[in-house]
C-alpha cells in the first residue's frame, strides 16, 4: 500500500519595517487568518531564530509560516479561501520579498 503524500506550504516573509513590533503583528495575523483551513495538518508561524546562525542558514527573512495539508486539493482551495486572501490584502503593503516552497512530503 502506497504512503499518501502531503502538500508542504512554506512562506518567508522579509518585511518592509524590521522592528520586533512589525513582526510580531505579522505573526499573530497569520494566526488570526491561516489557521483551521480544511485539511490543514499542521499549521505554525515565528520569527527568525537569531541564536540559528550556521554558514549554511538562509536568513533572509523575519517571519515564517508553514503549513501542511492533506492533498494537493486542499492546498489549492486554501490558496483561494476567503481569509487566505484576506490575510494577503491587509498584509502585502508590510512586505518587502515573500518566498514561497510549496513541495510534496512524505515520512517514510
Amino acid at each position: 500500500m502506497s504512503e499518501r503524500k502531503h502538500i508542504a506550504h512554506n512562506v518567508f516573509f522579509t518585511l518592509k519595517d524590521q522592528s520586533v513590533e512589525a513582526k510580531e503583528k505579522l505573526v499573530a495575523e497569520c494566526h488570526k487568518y491561516l489557521t483551521g483551513h480544511p485539511g490543514c495538518l499542521y499549521y505554525s508561524a515565528g520569527l527568525l531564530t537569531p541564536e540559528l546562525d550556521r554558514p549554511v542558514n538562509d536568513r533572509d527573512f523575519d517571519v515564517a509560516l508553514h503549513v501542511i495539508f492533506d492533498s494537493l486539493e486542499s492546498q489549492n482551495a486554501y490558496q483561494t479561501a476567503e481569509r487566505h486572501l484576506e490575510f494577503i490584502a491587509n498584509n502585502k503593503e508590510t512586505w518587502e520579498k515573500v518566498r514561497v516552497f510549496d513541495s510534496t512530503v512524505g515520512n517514510g
